[in-house]
């Protein structure tokens, strides 16, 4: 990483714009699809980089910096929206000690405070939970939202009031308003007894749910538009603060919580109130002693300032509180021995090598496997069975390997596989990529069921009767191997009347919509194979030029000739190479359309390269006959103009609204220019929609967009 004094302003925004998105989609994956990918400690950094950079270039500081923002958006939910009558605040972070004191060294700045004037601070563990806040009326519970982007969260009112720790009722003298903060949780036995109750539950183990962690349990758990799922769940809550109230009846950051406590509420055990930094600390260490022992997961302990009135005075951020500090703890780690490194194939065709370690106890939890992440990453760690590893639990969910410590040793290195381990096709890292993968596709036993179900999907061949359920049943029967098994499956009638769940009916329904995609269109046949980089649009793209798709795989061995007789030339540049590679992809091709370059070619070629894949086409058409294809355009209102669509389209598929763009005689494009003519915009919409409204495009909602396709000749 490059040292901020060596930045160039252009260098500095160009980065500032990079850790933006980053950061953005990580709170996407974390508190709206509670998903996160990356480790606690890994998010802090691109904070902590992202804030020395504000801090060298303010004039630089973007309208999207993440400090302007707070969790994540509340997209496509079930559950509907509440405003937040204040808005729930995010909390920046310490990590050592000398942070916390210079926490409390800005507080005594901003305050105009003597250097030696005391300032009392609470101390509470900082629970990995699902922030909630709760709406009390004349101490009735009347409203319960998740925190969302700070300002707009999900309505979670019936499910919480399932949770047993929230009483329905305060006790005691309370406020006509009182909103008070906290976190939902899932206690570590909870989380362990709910995971093997999921388990017991499942007809099939290997398809059970199982939740990653306690915090996506809780998660899973609240947000659920049937209440009575929530009820099944043991979620607990602590509070932590409050927001809107209409009195505040005490002085004291931590007699308001002692007074929250009295009307029912819990709040933590660990709550505590210090006089100084070095109190404080002391705490946060006998806190971080006790982590691995105490009921629910915690990673850090929050400070705030005790007085009320300091904290009025003190304000807020953009998005955090001045008096209030997390301080965070740091990754725990152990030692323990690497005992083999196995390969498992992922649904895609990815490789993923997974370590196998001698277990080892990581933050009160037993590790025995380990994400490797991919060839790259071993390389970068040198690791080889028998290596002496340290191993960190990152942000507390997924363990991975840190440091080598016998990477020195006299040893072989290991060898990434360059074969599939469960079909023995041709493994391959596309150029740029750092993932390889498996080029079986349809006749690899780990990709075959994701493959046979997107070949019959809607996008695809569209067969109906034949969905998830069926396909399992009649791989494990033996007789669904490849796509051409499909038109075959008429072969076992008498068997599949035997069947659960099977009647003459079904059956026969079933037969006759496999029997109706005999001749297929032949861009959704070729789409449903799944070949890499080749998407439904694409698939048109290519057969818009070639007309019949029985070309294609002679076209791929004439393409996947001239890259190997055609290598960059000495002295040639990389754009003028480029160019040259794709002269001669467009002219063998035949390429119509845009979008088809080197990617798609070298795909086509790695797919027909391979004598399973070439064995599964003869095979499949065998059974099928494409027609031509021949492209059929409506004279429409549309016709010769440049649409694009954004947001999420209720009633159709991307794809399909750009097949509908197309055969009106239009060009389907993806991004808004001043080329474009129409913006079809649904729920949703962003950028797209202001780069449309400042270039004076025409905007339709979806329903327009319908009675334009329905209007056309």
């Amino acid at each position: 990483m490059t040292e901020i004094e060596s930045l160039s302003e252009a260098d500095a925004a160009n980065e500032l714009m990079r850790l933006a998105k980053q950061i953005a989609h990580h709170n996407k994956r974390y508190h709206a699809e509670d998903a996160p990918e990356i480790s606690d400690a890994d998010y802090d950094a691109l904070i902590r980089r992202n804030n020395e950079l504000e801090a060298a270039f303010p004039y630089l500081v973007r309208a999207d910096s993440p400090n302007n923002m707070v969790g994540a958006a509340v997209e496509a939910s079930p559950l509907s929206k509440i405003t937040h009558a204040q808005r729930m605040m995010s909390l920046d972070n310490a990590f050592n000690g000398e942070d916390v004191a210079e926490f409390v060294a800005r507080v005594r700045r901003f305050l105009n405070l003597a250097e030696d004037a005391p300032i009392a601070l609470t101390a509470e563990d900082k629970i990995d939970g699902l922030s909630c806040s709760l709406r009390y009326e004349k101490g009735v519970l009347v409203q319960a939202a998740t925190r969302g982007d700070g300002s707009v969260g999900e309505d979670v009112t019936p499910n919480v009031r399932t949770i047993g720790d929230i009483p329905q009722q305060l006790a005691g003298d309370v406020p006509e308003v009182f909103e008070i903060r906290g976190e939902v949780y899932m206690a570590k036995d909870d989380f362990a007894a709910l995971n093997a109750r999921l388990l017991a539950e499942a007809d099939d183990p290997e398809k059970a749910r199982q939740f990653a962690n306690p915090r996506n349990a809780a998660a899973g758990s609240l947000r659920q538009k049937d209440a009575s799922v929530t009820a099944a769940r043991p979620l607990r809550f602590l509070a932590h603060g409050w927001g809107e109230v209409s009195a505040v009846p005490a002085g004291t950051q931590y007699e308001m919580m002692r007074l929250i406590e009295s009307w029912g509420v819990p709040v933590s055990p660990l709550l505590g109130r210090f006089e100084n930094v070095e109190a404080v600390l002391a705490h946060y260490a006998d806190i971080e002693r006790q982590r691995a022992e105490l009921p629910y997961d915690i990673d850090g302990v929050v400070y705030k300032v005790d007085s009320l009135a300091w904290q009025v005075r003190l304000g807020f951020v953009a998005k955090a509180p001045r008096w209030a500090i997390a301080h965070k703890f740091p990754a725990e780690r152990a030692q323990t021995t690497l005992e083999a490194i196995d390969i498992q194939v992922g649904r895609t065709g990815k490789l993923t090598p997974v370590g196998r370690l001698v277990p080892v106890t990581v933050g009160g939890v037993v590790v025995s496997n380990v994400t490797l992440h991919n060839r790259d990453e071993i390389g970068r760690l040198g690791v080889r069975p028998g290596d002496r590893v340290v191993v960190q639990r990152a942000g507390d969910v997924i363990p991975q390997v840190v440091e080598n410590l016998t990477r020195d040793e006299d040893r072989a290195p290991y060898i990434f596989p360059d074969h599939c381990p469960v079909c023995d096709s041709e493994a391959v890292a596309e150029e740029g990529e750092v993932d390889v993968r498996c080029t079986g596709g349809l006749i690899c036993g780990a990709q075959k069921f994701e493959r046979l179900r997107h070949f019959v999907s809607r996008g695809a061949l569209d067969i109906e009767g034949l969905g998830e359920k069926s396909i399992a049943e009649f791989i494990e029967a033996g007789w669904l191997n490849g796509p051409a098994d499909i038109y075959r499956l008429k072969n076992h009638r008498v068997e599949l009347l035997t069947r659960e769940g099977w009647k003459e009916k079904s059956v026969d329904n079933l037969f006759a919509a496999i029997e109706a995609k005999r001749s297929p269109d032949a861009a959704r046949l070729l789409f449903g194979l799944g070949i890499r980089h080749i998407g439904a649009v694409t698939a048109r793209d290519l057969l818009k030029g070639l007309g019949d798709i029985a070309r294609l795989p002679g076209k791929a061995a004439e393409m996947q000739a001239w890259l190997d007789a055609n290598p960059q030339g000495e002295g040639e540049s990389d754009g003028k190479y480029m160019t040259r590679k794709m002269e001669a992809i467009k002219a063998i091709l035949e390429v119509r359309a845009d979008g088809i370059g080197p990617a798609v070619a070298e795909a086509l070629g790695d797919f027909f390269h391979e004598p399973h894949n070439r064995a599964l086409w003869d095979d499949l058409f065998s059974e099928v006959s494409p027609p031509p294809y021949v492209v059929e355009t409506r004279a429409s209102e549309v016709s010769g103009m440049t649409v694009v669509f954004t947001g999420k389209l209720e009633t159709m598929s991307r794809d399909e609204a750009k097949a509908q763009a197309e055969a009106l005689g239009a060009k389907a494009a993806g991004s808004v220019s001043a080329k474009t003519d129409l913006l079809v915009a649904g729920p949703g919409a962003g950028s797209k929609l202001k780069q449309a409204a400042g270039l004076g495009i025409r905007v339709i909602d979806e329903a327009e967009w319908a009675e334009i396709v329905a209007a056309a000749g």
